[in-house]
């Protein structure tokens, strides 16, 4: 069950003079509708999935536009569709996380942009850096400047998004260079609203070039061409762009009271640059500053003779760049000393050299600059949050909380299960990857030696493709075994005769980016094909040995599987597929069944699992051994006992891991399974009421017994 955002959906026909209200992705989604897109592509990734997610409902509204939609593969596939622009006056745009989705397409990127394009091609990024990311701390600039790909940074506030977004188109075209538009997770999740236009459909359709297709040899990346392409870029490309840049005013100066200091910065810091203002009591509420600022809406190129005129007649200006390597810093520096200027430029000196520039960091940096530079401008301002009496107090109190498994998860037995088989055979190689499952390596199960890239837990193991008395282990999920572990894991071991074991974590989605289906979702899907099994795919690449699990929670089948695969003898390599569904989207689609159902006075049976108080030892191993949200500890109810007792929270949904992995291990028998039953019978309420007497007349006579030994 992918999420609906059939509420969204109807945003995406306001016209003009309307006011769209809602998340900056969404925003960017209208955008693209208002610029006359003919096609879009994109592969799911926090932040900006939505747009995908957001398209795919939007089918209606899209057909009557004469858009094409594609979901891709991966990021390479989605780069590659920008292929469509090279030669026809089409408007395109696709969507990945960066910077790990901008390393999986790097190849089409760098095609793209050596051929240029004749259409607008946009290419819409998450830049995922910071406290909130999921992935490697990179940046995508270092890509636009090797490349020659503009990159745009907005002022986070939606009317700016969205006109970038339309700029983007014109500039792309303009220069005839592929366009980035990146977007921190703060700016895809920011809350707004501007006034809309009507949405265009496309001056051309895919349809009318494919009937008519164009060949122009010096559009292909092949020399001579690519020399020529080459020139190109930098003679006719790159000045068309900076004239574009220049004359469209897509970057910003905001005028201070002062100037004879300022501050230069990304377009996607200006947010957090004024709350640090504002905290030193350099900006009003709203967003009025007394220094200088110079916003770079556009970071790659830069607009020398713009920097130039903003550093004329200041003492000092503050770099705002967020990352390494500070490239914006060094140009300034560059361009001040071939324009002849002495402004003293200030940057990763006074801030962190990496890291995010939160709140409480730039406060810290502009009042390091100020005081060196401005001295008189350093009054009493609010202190750091971080310094706060009551954060230094919670810190040594409060635990950290990493993400991991959802209560309930199917993922989470594989974990327990390959614990108990390294308890037999010994710890074990494990080559983690890329989603939900690479939680495995967290406490309680410590698993996974590796992760190198979605999907490339199985290339990942293939140097420890030798005699050895253990096999090596490879983990992937189903979103990274079509993303391209089919291929360069489970095909490649084949290839060179592999004797290693894939296991292949089977949820029914691409679960980690927010559930959207894949090729072998088992889900029934209106505008894509679902429904083709792991295990066929596996075969058709000449594997041999295949399991197919198909309940995760069957602890000692997953184990007795697991064991066969790592201590068997026969040769080939081995392929497990540990089929469950998700169970957050289990929960998404099944309980407002549950509860439409208990409201019309149908009988609901819900599964709940308890511990038995009296009978639990406090070892705690079923804790250890699954690691499970809703398991905790209480008071031991018996005087003559110290330890905690394990106890099951009401956020419990019934997996019963816990009451498996209690079995499996031979651990107690305190766990007990209880049936909760909505609107019962009356033959069911009879029972009850029967159950209910002869248990509290066996109480009764059990606590008089004790009462005789009572002092």
């Amino acid at each position: 069950m992918e999420r609906s955002f059939k509420e969204e959906v109807g945003k995406l026909r306001l016209g003009d003079g309307e006011v769209f209200h809602g998340e900056g992705i969404l925003a960017v989604t209208k955008a693209l509708l208002q610029s006359g897109v003919s096609y879009v592509g994109g592969y799911q990734g926090a932040p900006v999935s939505h747009m995908m997610d957001v398209l795919n409902d939007a089918r209606d509204i899209i057909n009557e536009l004469g858009v094409h939609i594609e979901t891709n593969a991966s990021e390479a596939g989605a780069a590659a569709m920008l292929g469509a622009s090279i030669n026809y006056p089409l408007r395109g745009a696709v969507t990945f996380k960066s910077t790990v989705g901008t390393n999986v397409a790097s190849d089409a990127l760098s095609n793209l942009a050596s051929a240029g394009v004749k259409g607008g091609a946009l290419i819409v990024l998450g830049e995922d850096y910071g406290e909130g990311a999921s992935i490697i701390q990179e940046r995508s600039h270092a890509f636009a400047m090797k490349s020659q790909i503009w990159l745009l940074d907005p002022r986070p506030n939606l009317p700016k998004i969205v006109e970038m977004v339309e700029h983007g188109f014109a500039l792309s075209e303009a220069s005839s260079s592929p366009v980035m538009l990146e977007l921190r997770i703060r700016a895809c999740h920011v809350q707004g609203s501007f006034a809309t236009k009507n949405n265009r459909a496309a001056r051309f359709s895919t349809r009318n070039f494919l009937e008519n297709p164009d060949f122009d040899f010096g559009r292909i990346s092949l020399p001579p061409s690519t020399y020529a392409q080459e020139k190109h870029k930098i003679e006719v490309r790159w000045p068309a762009a900076v004239k574009f840049i220049r004359e469209h005013k897509l970057n910003e100066t905001f005028a201070g009271s002062l100037d004879d200091v300022g501050i230069i910065l990304q377009g996607g810091m200006y947010n957090t640059v004024i709350r640090a203002l504002q905290q030193l009591g350099l900006a009003d509420a709203f967003g009025a500053s007394q220094l200088p600022l110079y916003v770079m809406n556009v970071t790659y190129p830069m607009i020398p003779d713009e920097v130039s005129a903003f550093c004329a007649g200041k003492r000092a200006v503050l770099v705002v760049e967020e990352g390494q390597p500070n490239y914006i810093e060094e140009a300034i520096h560059a361009v001040l000393r071939k324009a002849d200027l002495n402004t003293t430029i200030v940057g990763k000196d006074v801030l962190p050299m990496a890291g995010e520039y939160t709140g409480d960091v730039l406060v810290q940096g502009v009042r390091e600059f100020l005081r060196r530079h401005a001295p008189q401008l350093c009054g009493d301002a609010a202190a750091p949050v971080g310094s706060h009496p009551a954060v230094q107090a919670l810190s040594g109190v409060v635990p950290q909380r990493p993400a991991g498994f959802c209560t309930g998860c199917p993922e989470r037995p594989i974990f327990t299960a390959m614990k108990m088989v390294e308890k037999e055979v010994g710890p074990m190689h494990v080559s983690a990857d890329i989603g939900c499952h690479l939680f495995s390596i967290l406490p309680p199960f410590n698993i996974g030696n590796t992760t190198m890239g979605y999907g490339l837990g199985g290339a990942a193991a293939s140097a420890f493709n030798v005699p050895a008395g253990k096999k090596a282990v490879a983990i992937m999920g189903d979103g990274g075994f079509w993303h391209n572990g089919l291929t360069s894991g489970i095909g490649n071991s084949v290839f060179n005769r592999s004797d290693g074991v894939t296991l292949v974590v089977d949820n029914g989605y691409s679960a980690a980016t927010g559930g959207q289906d894949l090729l072998s979702s088992r889900a029934d899907n209106r505008s894509r094909n679902t429904n083709h099994p792991i295990e066929q795919a596996v075969r058709g690449v000449g594997v041999k040995s295949v399991t197919t699990i198909t309940r995760t929670y069957d602890l000692e089948q997953m184990r007795k599987a697991l064991k066969d695969a790592v201590s068997g003898k026969d040769k080939g390599h081995k392929v497990i597929v540990a089929q469950s569904e998700c169970m957050l989207n289990k929960q998404r689609r099944v309980k407002p069944l549950v509860t439409k159902a208990i409201q019309a006075g149908e009988r609901v049976v819900r599964e709940r699992f308890v511990v038995d108080a009296d009978t639990c030892t406090g070892d705690h191993a079923c804790i250890r051994m699954s690691g499970c949200p809703s398991l905790t500890i209480k008071p031991n109810p018996d005087p003559l006992r110290v330890d905690p007792v394990t106890h099951i929270e009401d956020s419990c949904v019934g997996c019963g891991l816990c009451g498996e992995a209690a079995h499996a291990a031979a651990l107690c028998p305190s766990f007990m399974r209880a049936d909760i039953v909505y609107n019962p019978s009356g033959w069911e309420r009879f029972w009850q009421k029967v159950r209910g007497k002869v248990i509290g007349a066996l109480q009764a006579r059990t606590a008089r017994r004790l009462n005789r030994f009572a002092f």
